[in-house]
């Protein structure tokens, strides 16, 4: 029950619960929630929507509403943002809601701190974005949580979403690094001399472009040795943890969206090396009764990138690679597409397929031989 006086009370999953008015769209009044462990952080919560709560004291005709939306304008941006985190926390996966805490942490927070709603046009978002020392990628992540923050406040209070455009890019993209023939001759010997499990997982990412969290929370379920099919089910990330940012966990999900969630044809003699490590009693490829850590496996890598003397290469790399080589082999992107577990192709061609150096020199090689014959040279 709630105590007197206010809109709080306890939930059956041990948290306590808010609600405070706000305004629709439509000018129809609602009631929108905040959470907390203790009652004394859930006031504080509803304290900090004090200037919200103070601009909805009319719902029923037009001139307020048109009112409302006015003073919607005042509320300081990132009062809306924390809102809406409020809802992805409940709404989301957990993993994608500490992607977005992180976000307005690290970066949205300084950059809007005082802004009102009213200053976001896209020409200031813009300008704000531009100042960022960041990586295009995270650039235009943090500008996917303002369009959605932006939704949001357009969704709950009436104010009209302003029209953002796409960041645009701070420096050509570089090549995306693969590693050379040479380099996956020599790793592709040291995996095969004195094989282990670990040793084979790395072989079956850079045969089938699994991910770090794929192979880590890859099970012997997953692989149908009858039909010669490697199905991707889950992945697993360290995250930070419910009880706080100084606690971590490993967290195991679906794959990151629903066409990673895919089929993987495996040649027969990557099955049968597989097999060879399977016991009875064990329910993941690795490690026995839970999933790899990501961060002890990359660390396996590059400990096997050493021993070969090749440079300090990310765990992606593996899958760069392996994508390269497909297309490099005659692969259809539209099949690559699918077995990386990509939306569409152009993820596929912008993202990951880069020719080598040796496929440039054999087209090259092959235009001149086609101009000699031009010049009647055999």
């Amino acid at each position: 029950m709630p105590r007197r006086g206010d809109n709080i009370r306890k939930r059956t999953d041990g948290r306590w619960e808010g609600r405070y008015p706000a305004v629709s769209s439509d000018g129809e009044r609602r009631y929108l929630s905040v959470y907390g462990k203790s009652y004394g952080e859930v006031k504080e919560k509803l304290a900090s929507k004090t200037d919200v709560l103070n601009r909805m004291d009319s719902f029923d005709s037009t001139a307020a509403r048109a009112d409302s939306r006015l003073q919607t304008r005042d509320i300081v941006f990132c009062t809306l943002m924390e809102e809406w985190l409020e809802e992805v926390e409940q709404n989301r996966k957990y993993s994608t809601y500490i992607k977005y805490k992180k976000l307005y942490t690290c970066h949205i927070r300084s950059l809007f701190l005082q802004d009102s709603l009213s200053r976001l046009t896209n020409s200031y978002i813009q300008t704000q974005l531009s100042a960022l020392d960041v990586s295009d990628t995270t650039r235009h992540s943090i500008l996917a949580a303002i369009k959605q923050t932006l939704r949001f406040s357009e969704k709950q209070y009436g104010y009209p979403m302003p029209a953002i455009t796409g960041c645009s890019l701070q420096k050509r993209p570089s090549a995306i690094e693969i590693m050379n023939r040479t380099e996956q001759s020599r790793l592709i010997q040291f995996l095969y001399s004195d094989m282990d499990i670990s040793k084979a997982g790395i072989y079956l990412c850079l045969f089938t472009g699994l991910r770090l969290g794929e192979i880590c929370s890859l099970k012997w379920a997953d692989i149908d040795q009858e039909k010669g099919l490697l199905h991707v089910n889950r992945t697993v990330q360290r995250i930070e943890s419910k009880a706080g940012p100084a606690k971590t966990t490993l967290l195991e999900t679906p794959p990151k969206s629903v066409f990673s969630k895919r089929e993987i044809p495996i040649s027969d003699t990557l099955l049968s090396l597989l097999t060879k490590f399977r016991q009875e009693e064990q329910e993941y490829v690795l490690k026995s009764s839970k999933p790899m850590e990501p961060r002890t496996y990359q660390n396996h890598f590059k400990k096997y990138l050493k021993q070969i003397d090749a440079p300090n290469y990310n765990f992606h790399i593996l899958r760069h690679t392996f994508a390269t080589n497909c297309i490099d082999s005659g692969m259809d992107v539209k099949s690559l597409s699918e077995i990386l577990g990509h939306s569409n192709v152009q993820i596929t061609l912008n993202k990951y397929v880069h020719p080598s150096m040796d496929t440039k020199r054999k087209y090259i090689n092959a235009l001149s031989a086609d101009y000699g014959q031009l010049c009647g040279q055999t």
